[in-house]
């Protein structure tokens, strides 16, 4: 078992240790690092984590194996590598981070110092989008032609302040947040993006803002995809990918939808898993050479490359052509 210090104690990072205490044979946190002391003080007692508020004291202790991160997005840069320097294997809630140029350096100072790093893209394992993903690899619906995304929710009803809220922290609106998860899923599906241009609509400042950004992407190989997220309305997931001989379509983390012409849409129910466990699983996987993390170095840049379009585009409200 790996024994991992888990950086930040907010929804996210106590949402990695539960789904990992008491679950799982192959990573355990036993080390929480949190500034706000106080408030953590009780949930680390709970699951057995020695507790503090230094980061470089988690890099120290020679019994940590492993470090999480589900800390505020400009941190990640300067946080991974540290681990990497301190020799140690690095997961990192996404984004990765805010800048490709950031990215590379993490990423460069990962593989310099041979250390494992993953992200925390967890949509990647839910059943549905691995079954999207290999019905389009298989040519089940023929070519891929074009992909649309769609991630929303309530979070901006639900959080009303603090770092998740800071254009600085979080900018396009939801794009850092649920519309990162789905630019994700296209790339994942549909490789690297060469064009895009993108929109925020905003019609109410924060707190408990209510915005849309959206964007329209072309992808290396020409395929054309859409994407679209909204902060303020019901949790939502979709991704429908069309080809020349079929489509397929998910809407939410277990049910598949394949349309084939000439033949009735078939209805695929699977059975659900936890994707933070899983994703999680898998980083301890790489780290003891079972098996390369799932998402590769170059589909980690290849996102924030074009999360850092998105962005830009917003801002310029001009298409942004990442053509080489």
């Amino acid at each position: 078992m790996i024994p991992a210090a888990i950086v930040g104690l907010g929804r996210w990072g106590r949402s990695f240790v539960a789904a990992m205490q008491g679950n799982n044979k192959r990573l355990r946190f036993v080390r929480a690092v949190d500034v706000a002391i106080d408030t953590a003080r009780d949930f680390a007692a709970k699951h057995d984590l020695a507790l503090g508020a230094d980061y470089a004291d988690a890099l120290a202790d020679a019994e940590v194996g492993a470090i999480v991160l589900a800390t505020p997005h400009s941190l990640h840069p300067d946080q991974v590598i540290a681990a990497a320097r301190a020799g140690k294997p690095v997961f990192c809630e996404k984004p990765l981070a805010l800048k490709a140029s950031d990215a590379a350096r993490m990423i460069d100072a990962c593989r310099r110092a041979d250390v494992v790093l993953g992200v925390g893209h967890n949509r990647r394992w839910w059943p549905a989008m691995q079954a999207l993903k290999r019905t389009v690899e298989t040519g089940a619906i023929g070519k891929l032609l074009h992909i649309e995304a769609h991630n929303s929710n309530e979070n901006s009803n639900n959080v009303l302040g603090g770092w998740r809220t800071d254009p600085e922290e979080s900018p396009g609106g939801g794009m850092t947040g649920a519309g990162l998860h789905a630019l994700d899923a296209l790339i994942s599906v549909a490789g690297s993006v060469r064009w895009v241009h993108a929109l925020l609509s905003e019609r109410k400042p924060s707190p408990a803002p209510l915005d849309t950004a959206s964007a329209l992407l072309e992808f290396a190989d020409g395929t054309s995809g859409l994407l679209a997220t909204v902060r303020a309305t019901p949790l939502f997931w979709r991704v429908h990918a069309f080809g020349s001989e079929g489509s397929v379509e998910v809407l939410g983390e277990t049910e598949l939808i394949l349309r084939k012409s000439g033949e009735a849409p078939r209805r695929v129910l699977l059975d659900p898993v936890d994707s933070l466990r899983a994703e999680l699983e898998a980083f301890a996987d790489a780290i003891d050479g079972r098996a390369a993390f799932p998402i590769s170095q170059a589909q980690m840049l290849q996102t924030v490359i074009a999360f850092e379009a998105v962005i830009r585009s917003i801002e310029t409200h001009e298409p942004i052509s990442l053509r080489e």
